[in-house]
């Protein structure tokens, strides 16, 4: 690290320059980075690496950037706290590309998010063709005479307003449109349901969308009304834009053609010149983008709203276990409860359809099983109840179990109880729409033969495919209106590929995205803003990505650079760091030993660093050690029979129990579809009675052999800063009764309760323990700050005067894992639970660090640290999806000590990794793909890391080759060293 200098220097136009860089473990750092190249931050776990790029460099480029615009914009945009620093320069704006899920709004797709959904509906609604769901053939005009001939066909003395619908689901408050509609000689108005006189209209409300309606005629159906009709409806035409309404008067219409009009409901008729269907009287009033829309009323399916899916209850989570018995709590909302209601309810239901309460569900006849979930009917029942209390008999229908759930899920007022019944619910396609979210008019308009949905619907790549070829189908005409629109969708779904997703649909829903799916799709997105001279800042994003992808993701960040642009990437890819034009090393190790810059430079410069890990990993000083391997037991294995989620293709995969096994494949191979959604979801339905729906699938065999199954996932450990690894991991207990049981503490009276911070008694009443105090803002975002009472303490003054080696209860809190490791060296309860924190390398954490600040890895290895408290039975099942997220090469090593202990004692560990230096440590692989999407799904190779690499198909046995070969190179070195 350079020396401090307190004389001023000017500063370089070509570098971001920092001085006196402190924030969380930073050791008043000077660093100077250079602008317009691509940066890779690396180092240990821990070491400061986010400190310096997230809540340095970019906090303060995005503070600035912020500052700088109005206080009607700042209150739009979160502004981030000023870093602890003397002094930034040559800072640009900065935008975050985090590993996040975009969002957990349904209505939110990978098309929506990337905008080329966006584009597509401008498409669809520019060049579409429209075709008839009754002929199949295209809709055409529907000229006046048509229009006169269908209003005719009323019966006669019909009341009818002739309308001309000049807005329809527009904000803004319409005084001029209305005056000149006055000056022309219309007097009366329909604006938003209501009829009005012109001149008594009152000023409308320009934040809300409106409706309205010029009245044009009022009329009653007679036969020679056909002059003055043509004569009305050509002026609503004209008024309209092509469109003409005529609306019953009566709110009960008589007569056939009252409800031709799909889109219509049976108090009104429609008319396009346009688009209307001469046979069916299929009526289309107009094609814009909106159409095409699912978060919009106007193209939404009315059925679903535009989520594509309704929510029933699944007789499979209502009976998810179809060997059980009755009586042995077979029907899962029944099971956990002690009333006698529910066993002499089915003691009645066995009497009338005579069964017994011992047969399995399975032998059940179907008559009596549809009537337990779905009640008797009309068949009564004969009850007899006896709560102890006291008796009674009556005779009634049976509600059914499944009708009962509907009716009280609908009923309760309880948020409680509404959560409680979710769990027997699940998503299926709507009815109405099938899926599709958009309303019949929309789905009727279609270019080359597909709706917009049925694209929607493909890959990233085939969608790519389709519109590559579809001006070849379109006509000249067609191809001049959409050529700048499919040059735009074009250009997205490139990038998507680019990132290494292609394999994602269009229609994909934001929410189920992976951390760092979400983060290559906002990569994507940013590239095809094409802004330049910004200050990029991305987490990790290789994470989730196959080697074979990384070259393309490599090129994208280099496109973003060469765009004008500074890209910084955390990241600890050997790939990504050797590409990089400069890597920061920070160091040398974690949490307080960390802080340091250990080298800069290129890649030569860190591996002739003595200080840097990384550079002795780079040079093959260090490298992941490989224990001996355990040969699989034919006797002790699972199978998943026919799975065929998703994307699989009916496969059938055996994991050996007993091993490290690891699940490897390109990026959407359908390694989460097997592992969580088939296995995971089937066993632990079984096993722990959760409510998961598995994956379409036969069955799951060798379930004797395990008792649990647990998924390790990186989902966070609390919902609120009052979570934090002391409270997930049990440690806080042994803490608070040491400090209970301290002589000062017996001397007041105090509990263990007393050192709590969410309960009265010990905690900072003016905060309610959470150290700090929420002050909302008119101009600007919510402010946290440091309550002034406990100073951030979260307790009172009397608790903190309570004292162990001269520390409190909040002093305690704030040590990271290594120094509460010595501290409570000499307390077993505590250092235990603290020592698997510390095994799965997360020393530098604080014990009582915010359960929302901690990464998806970090939350990982803290519930893996808790699984290791508990007492093994040797029969557990542990899945983890990338446990390598976050990690060094060295932390990587640590990390696959603990996971091979387990293993060790009898368990079986399964793991979906990308990671080479893992792979290359399993007993036993199973090989997802060959390609991700439509082209994956198969299992391309299994056994042994040195059986994948003998199969040519299997992309991760070709990169696993090279890494295997280095292993085998080190070992001969390694024998002519010894001979």
């Amino acid at each position: 690290m350079a020396e401090r200098s307190d004389k001023p220097s000017r500063p370089d136009a070509r570098a971001i320059t920092i001085r006196g860089a402190r924030e969380h473990n930073l050791k008043n750092i000077d660093v100077s980075i250079p602008r317009d190249r691509l940066v890779v931050f690396t180092g240990l776990s821990g070491s400061g690496k986010s400190s310096l790029a997230f809540d340095t460099i970019y906090a303060e480029g995005q503070r600035r950037y912020v500052e700088s615009l109005s206080a009607y914009a700042r209150q739009f945009l979160e502004m981030m706290q000023k870093p602890d620093v003397d002094q930034i320069d040559g800072l640009s704006p900065a935008i975050s590309i985090e590993q996040k899920t975009t969002s957990k709004n349904p209505r939110s797709t990978v098309g929506t998010v990337t905008e080329i959904y966006d584009y597509m509906r401008l498409l669809w609604a520019r060049i579409g063709v429209p075709y008839s769901p009754a002929t199949g053939l295209p809709i055409e005009s529907q000229t006046v005479s048509q229009m006169v001939d269908r209003v005719l066909a009323l019966a006669d003395g019909t009341r009818i307003y002739v309308l001309a619908p000049v807005v329809r689901g527009r904000k803004g408050e319409y005084r001029k449109e209305l005056a000149e509609f006055l000056k022309k000689g219309y007097q009366r108005v329909k604006i938003d349901g209501a009829f009005y006189e012109i001149g008594d209209v009152k000023p409308l409300d320009k934040k809300f969308t409106h409706d309205i309606d010029v009245v044009v005629d009022r009329l009653v159906v007679k036969s020679d009304i056909g002059t003055r009709l043509a004569d009305s409806l050509e002026q609503c035409l004209k008024l309209a834009d092509g469109l003409a309404m005529v609306e019953l008067a009566d709110s009960k219409a008589t007569g056939a053609a009252a409800n031709r009009g799909r889109n219509a409901n049976a108090e009104r008729l429609i008319f396009s010149e346009k688009f209307a269907c001469p046979v069916s009287g299929f009526t289309i009033p107009e094609i814009e983008p909106r159409l095409f829309s699912f978060n919009n009323p106007f193209g939404a399916c009315p059925e679903c709203g535009g989520l594509g899916v309704e929510q029933h209850i699944d007789a499979e989570l209502v009976i998810p276990d179809r060997d059980a018995s009755l009586r042995k709590g077979a029907i899962a909302p029944w099971a956990k409860s002690s009333s006698p209601y529910y066993i002499q309810t089915l003691d009645a239901l066995a009497k009338h359809y005579r069964f017994t309460l011992d047969a399995k569900w399975k032998d059940l006849a179907k008559k009596t099983q549809d009537a337990i979930l779905y009640g008797s009917g009309e068949e009564d029942i004969k009850f007899v109840y006896d709560d102890g209390l006291r008796g009674y008999t009556t005779r009634k229908p049976f509600e059914g179990v499944i009708t009962n759930l509907e009716r009280r899920f609908k009923e309760t007022e309880s948020d409680w109880a509404r959560e409680d019944l979710l769990k027997y619910f699940t998503d299926v396609p709507c009815k109405a729409c099938q899926g599709a979210r958009l309303k019949p008019e929309a789905l009727c308009v279609k270019i080359g033969a597909k709706n917009i949905s049925e694209i929607a619907e493909l890959s990233v790549k085939r969608a790519g495919e389709w519109f590559t070829d579809l001006p070849k189908d379109l006509t000249p005409k067609q191809n001049e209106i959409g050529v700048r629109v499919l040059k735009e969708i074009r250009e997205r779904l490139k990038f998507l590929v680019d990132v290494g997703l292609d394999y994602l649909t269009l229609s994909r829903a934001s929410g189920t995205l992976s951390g760092g799916e979400s983060q290559r799709i906002r990569l994507a997105s940013q590239i095809g803003s094409g802004l330049t001279g910004v200050l990029y800042v991305l987490d990790e994003p290789s994470i989730g990505l196959h080697q074979r992808d990384n070259a393309r993701l490599l090129e994208t960040l280099k496109r973003l650079r060469d765009l004008g642009n500074t890209v910084i990437v955390v990241e600890h890819d050997e790939d990504a760091i050797r590409a990089a034009d400069y890597v920061l090393d920070i160091g040398p190790g974690a949490g307080i030993h960390g802080g340091h810059i250990v080298a800069q430079g290129t890649v030569d410069d860190l591996i002739a660093a003595p200080a840097s890990w990384t550079g002795k990993y780079l040079a093959g000083e260090l490298s992941v050690p490989v224990i001996e391997r355990k040969p699989p037991n034919a006797r002790r294995t699972l199978k998943v029979v026919n799975a065929r989620g998703n994307n699989l293709k009916n496969i059938s995969a055996e994991i050996p129990l007993g091993l490290f096994t690891c699940v490897t494949g390109v990026s959407g191979g359908g390694k989460s579809t097997l592992l969580i959604d088939t296995l995971y979801n089937a066993v632990a339905r079984k096993l722990n009675g959760a409510s998961l729906a598995p994956a379409a699938h036969d069955r799951i065999e060798g379930l004797e052999h395990i008792d649990k199954i647990i998924d390790i996932d990186q989902s966070p450990i609390g919902r609120t800063p009052r979570s934090n690894p002391a409270t997930y991991t049990g440690a806080f207990t042994p803490i608070r009764e040491w400090f209970a049981a301290l002589p000062e503490s017996k001397a007041r009276g105090y509990e263990p309760g007393r050192f709590s911070f969410n309960v009265k008694g010990g905690r900072c009443e003016a905060c309610q323990g959470d150290g700090v105090i929420k002050i909302e803002m008119h101009f600007l975002p919510d402010v946290y700050v440091t309550c002034d009472v406990c100073k951030g303490k979260r307790y009172n003054r009397e608790t903190l005067e309570v004292l162990f080696r001269g520390k409190s209860i909040a002093d305690v809190l704030d040590m990271t894992v290594e120094e509460a490791l010595e501290f409570f060296k000499a307390v077993p309860r505590v250092r235990d639970v603290l020592a698997l924190l510390h095994r799965v390398g997360l020393d530098y954490i604080h014990v009582g660090q915010q359960a929302t600040t901690l990464s998806g890895g970090e939350a990982q290895r803290v519930k893996l640290a808790k699984e290791l408290s508990k007492r093994a039975t040797g029969r557990t099942l542990y899945i983890l999806d990338e446990p390598t997220t976050g990690l060094h090469f060295h932390d990587v090593a640590k990390l696959l000590d603990v996971l091979h202990e387990l293993v060790e004692t009898g368990n079986s560990v399964v793991v979906i990794e990308h990671n080479l230096e893992v792979i290359k440590t399993a007993d036993w692989i199973i090989d997802l793909g060959p390609e991700g999407g439509d082209g994956g799904g198969e299992i391309v190779a299994q056994g042994t890391p040195e059986d994948i690499v003998k199969v040519k198909r299997s992309y991760t046995g070709a990169f696993l080759a090279p890494v295997l070969g280095r292993r085998e190179n080190k070992r001969k070195k390694g024998v002519q060293a010894a001979e």
